[in-house]
């Protein structure tokens, strides 16, 4: 029991020990021996047989103790490096595993590569082109202020020419007023004093135009024009559309049947056209003064042998009477 406690290999090397020492305290057959009888010499020969036969049995048993305990031996260390090995088996599936990704991963980071290179040689084009557009908006930057600085020098003599211009036009307006008078009093010359037989003979109205109490009237007895028409003839003759100032061209004046008269309806009112409103004392109506309908105005008619002023639409057509004061000299 003691010695099945101890190592294998101690042992074994115990045994050897002991073989050894037996061969070595075995009687020798010595030569003497070996010239003695014949029964004798087989007596030594087969003692030395004997103890040669146990000591290579004992080798044998040694040899085989040594081979079982050394693959016992074995076979303990390769079961204690099992584990390990198959530990290290799964850590190198795991790191082929995590080396394919890593190799999916290197060809998918080679494809970005290859497009950011892609995109990079791109982007460095697009850099080129956006210097070359550069350079060219300079150039035309410069170009276009050197068309500004010339521009704002055309306008700066522009500006002198323009002051130029307006110094001679208030010049000329200044002489346009005495030109104007001329021209006008040179019309009203003509106008009411024409010449006749190489003599002038003045007349208080105008050729055409008919001297009625103190005030000059121009019948358009043919002509037909909506009210704002016929006032603007009037007015382009220095003249407006008649107003009655008082009974007596009342009473002359009522005996024009279909002429327009300088009245008309304002904001619910009667007015004549210098702005006065027209009341029943200064009217002349057929009838009843109707109600001041706007676009409504007035026109001189006869009714059942009455004559006066009746409402007609502004824009039926009528004949009209334009009025003027008469030539003061």
């Amino acid at each position: 029991m003691f010695r099945m406690n101890r190592n294998p290999q101690e042992e074994i090397e115990e045994i050897e020990e002991e073989a050894a020492a037996n061969y070595v305290n075995a009687p020798a057959c010595t030569v003497e021996k070996m010239a003695a009888r014949p029964d004798q010499r087989f007596h030594c020969f087969s003692q030395s047989f004997l103890l040669i036969a146990v000591c290579w049995l004992i080798l044998l048993v040694i040899m085989g103790l040594r081979i079982y305990f050394t693959k016992r031996n074995l076979n303990d260390k390769l079961s204690v490096l099992e584990n390990p090995i198959t530990n290290l088996t799964a850590v190198y599936q795991k790191l082929e595993t995590r080396n394919q990704e890593l190799e999916t991963q290197n060809q998918e980071l080679e494809t970005q590569n290859q497009e950011l290179e892609t995109q990079n040689l791109e982007l460095e084009t697009q850099s080129q082109e956006l210097e070359t557009q550069n350079q060219e908006l300079e150039t035309r930057n410069q170009e276009l202020e050197t068309r500004n600085q010339e521009m704002e020098t055309r306008n700066q003599e522009l500006e002198t020419q323009n002051q130029e211009l307006e110094t001679r036009n208030q010049e000329i307006n200044n002489l346009r007023g005495p030109i104007q008078n001329i021209r006008q009093a040179q019309w009203i010359i003509d106008e009411y004093c024409p010449k006749e037989n190489n003599e002038r003979r003045c007349r208080a109205c105008q050729k055409g135009w008919e001297l009625i109490q103190s005030s000059c009237y121009l019948f358009y007895k043919t002509d037909q024009k909506t009210w704002e028409e016929a006032r603007e003839d009037c007015t382009a003759r220095s003249s407006d559309l008649v107003v009655i100032q008082s009974q007596g061209e009342q009473n002359v004046l009522s005996f024009y049947s279909g002429y327009w008269v300088g009245v008309r309806a304002e904001g619910g009112r009667w007015k004549w056209i210098n702005g006065r409103d027209l009341t029943e004392s200064n009217g002349g109506w057929i009838n009843e003064q109707p109600n001041a309908t706007d676009g409504q105005c007035v026109v001189y008619d006869v009714f059942k042998w009455r004559y006066g002023w009746r409402s007609e639409n502004c824009a039926e057509r009528n004949r009209w009477i334009c009025k003027k004061k008469v030539l003061s000299v």
